[in-house]
């Protein structure tokens, strides 16, 4: 047997000396590890995972790991940042990993499927629902957080692992896509390759790429080349479809490509004449991917998930998260109900970034009656309360450095930086394991530091 699961086993030596186990578990408790798995309501979250699932599996399969045990997998990947097969591996080698998961694995049969994780996640991506587990992650975490009635809230993009997406690569990925399709096609019919520019138009992009300056008359040459040859090519794929119908059969994967391919020829038509294009698609791998305008210096449009999150004494949860480009400024309404709809506490204090402070929200947040970080319009009025001002400028601080850092904490040590994922369901989770995972090591950092405060007062005692 590869796995057991840690419940099911029963000692079957009456000598406590031999109880190797029981050694494991007590080092397993001392550890990082297992300070971040006291943390984490595991089975809660797989209770609420699996009852939106079937109970067996389709095959009528055994699962390898225990329910929990899978949700603690995905937990296990952002905290070791390594890839599934490296997770895989570093699992069967590791018994504080395996306790972590509430598997144990027999080191003679170790599991060689590093495909288990990509499955797993696959699985679970589709039964994933934000708001609802992040009500058990606040349940478990309510006793141990403070300021309740203070709600911080900013808005980041979590970039997905791609290259920076240029007009011409996107439209020579199309192309190259397309005629890779022809020819496999052709040659599992027997039919000769249709005539096409593509060798002297590669030979033009490779020429165009060496340039180490473009001039904008050559772009637009090899775009105007490229958006022909796409075209002449997605004619030549449709009048053999038509002349093959039944013998062409593709994949969804390969549907779901053709379908991008042609939008992108569509969309880079309209930006090749001038006009505006909504819903850009910057990767045919994955369309679902919008560039997200950041305006920063150094990072002026990112690709990837935008994410408005929310913070309780340090701890993120994610009020919004799209694809799509979107104001954050519209949803501080939301995010100050969202917090008091988990918390059940009023919010009186808000810290947010400026584009939060419009005319609307600043109305808002004054007729109930809530402090915020805010610069005041107009002249400041001589008789101001010292000890507002001060409060504006205390949350204005805590926003700057405890909020900000904590997107520089996921992105740097979580994952987070470049997400990789090949659908929108695996990246949302990817995020969301991501963010909670550096929750969870935060208020297990705080917890060891109140034990170790504790014993040095009794040895001062």
């Amino acid at each position: 047997m590869k796995l057991q699961k840690i419940s099911d086993i029963r000692p079957t030596l009456g000598f406590t000396e031999f109880d190797f186990l029981e050694k494991y578990r007590e080092s397993f408790a001392t550890s990082e590890l297992g300070r971040i798995h006291a943390q984490l309501p595991l089975k809660e979250l797989a209770e609420k995972l699996y009852s939106h699932s079937r109970r067996t599996h389709p095959q009528g399969n055994k699962p390898m790991f225990p329910p929990e045990g899978e949700v603690a997998l995905m937990f296990l990947k952002p905290y070791l940042g390594l890839s599934d097969a490296g997770l895989i591996e570093s699992l069967n080698g590791s018994i504080h990993m395996q306790l972590f998961c509430g598997v144990l694995i027999d080191p003679a049969h170790p599991i060689k499927n590093g495909k288990i994780v990509s499955a797993i996640r696959n699985r679970l991506a589709r039964l994933l629902d934000i708001k609802e587990l992040q009500r058990v992650l606040y349940d478990k975490w309510q006793s141990q957080l403070r300021d309740k009635d203070l709600c911080m809230t900013d808005a980041t993009c979590y970039e997905s692992h791609l290259r920076f997406p240029t007009d011409v690569k996107l439209l020579w990925e199309c192309c190259q896509w397309v005629h890779e399709l022809l020819r496999k096609t052709c040659k599992d019919l027997g039919e000769r390759l249709p005539r096409s520019k593509y060798n002297d138009v590669d030979k033009s992009r490779l020429a165009y790429a060496k340039q180490r300056k473009h001039k904008k008359s050559a772009t637009r040459k090899l775009l105007r080349r490229q958006l022909n040859l796409l075209a002449k090519l997605v004619r030549q794929w449709d009048k053999m479809v038509k002349q093959y119908t039944v013998g062409i059969v593709l994949t969804a994967e390969q549907h779901k490509r053709l379908s991008a391919c042609r939008e992108v020829m569509r969309q880079q038509r309209d930006l090749f004449n001038k006009r505006e294009v909504k819903h850009r698609i910057v990767s045919i791998d994955r369309p679902y991917l919008r560039p997200i305008i950041r305006g920063k210096e150094n990072k002026r449009v990112e690709f990837g998930a935008k994410c408005n999150n929310i913070q309780i004494d340090g701890i993120s949860f994610i009020e919004h998260l799209s694809f799509e480009a979107f104001n954050e400024g519209i949803r501080l309404k939301g995010c100050i109900e969202y917090q008091q709809s988990l918390t059940g506490i009023d919010v009186k204090r808000v810290g947010a970034d400026t584009i939060y402070a419009t005319n609307k929200n600043r109305t808002y947040c004054t007729t109930n009656h809530i402090t915020t970080n805010f610069v005041r319009k107009g002249p400041k009025p001589k008789d101001e309360d010292k000890t507002i001002s001060a409060t504006r400028r205390i949350i204005g601080n805590l926003r700057a450095t405890v909020m900000e850092g904590s997107f520089g904490n996921q992105k740097q040590h979580f994952t987070l930086a470049r997400v990789a994922a090949r659908n929108r369901w695996s990246e949302t989770m990817l995020i969301f394991f991501g963010i909670h995972m550096a929750n969870a090591t935060t208020l297990a950092a705080r917890k060891l530091a109140q034990e170790q405060n504790k014993k040095q007062k009794r040895r001062r005692a």
